[in-house]
């Protein structure tokens, strides 16, 4: 379903960016010229026909946009690295954050751990 939204979404993006830039400017240098009488294709008419797939598409991409922010917001989120953290125990003191010479158990003392070298890091001379 994400997926959908996403590349309609895409598409009314790539669409309105193609509509803004076919309208003519303050200086006309971007618009589409016409030229003679009246008509579709008329400067008044392609006036028309694009300020209303301006409006078209900017519904469109409102609603994608929320579309895909509802999507987000009920999907199920990754659990923090702050719920992985054991508690302290109930009867322990608080040590203020230095460690104590037992080690608290905390998250730091075991990567602490997992740091210690285990064996000679240098081959020996032979």
């Amino acid at each position: 379903m994400e997926t959908v939204v996403i590349v309609i979404h895409l598409m009314v993006v790539l669409a309105l960016v193609l509509v803004v830039l076919l309208q003519r400017s303050e200086g006309g240098a971007l618009g589409i010229g016409g030229g003679g009488g009246g008509g579709l294709m008329s400067s008044r008419g392609t006036a028309n026909i694009l300020t209303r797939a301006t409006a078209i598409l900017a519904v469109a991409f409102f609603a994608t946009s929320l579309t895909l922010s509802l999507i987000a917001k009920n999907q199920d989120r990754p659990g923090s690295i702050l719920d992985a953290v054991p508690a302290a125990t109930e009867g322990a003191p608080a040590t203020g954050g230095a460690p104590t010479e037992g080690g608290s158990g905390g998250i730091l003392d075991s990567l602490q751990q997992q740091s210690e070298p285990t064996g000679p890091q240098v081959p020996a001379a032979q």
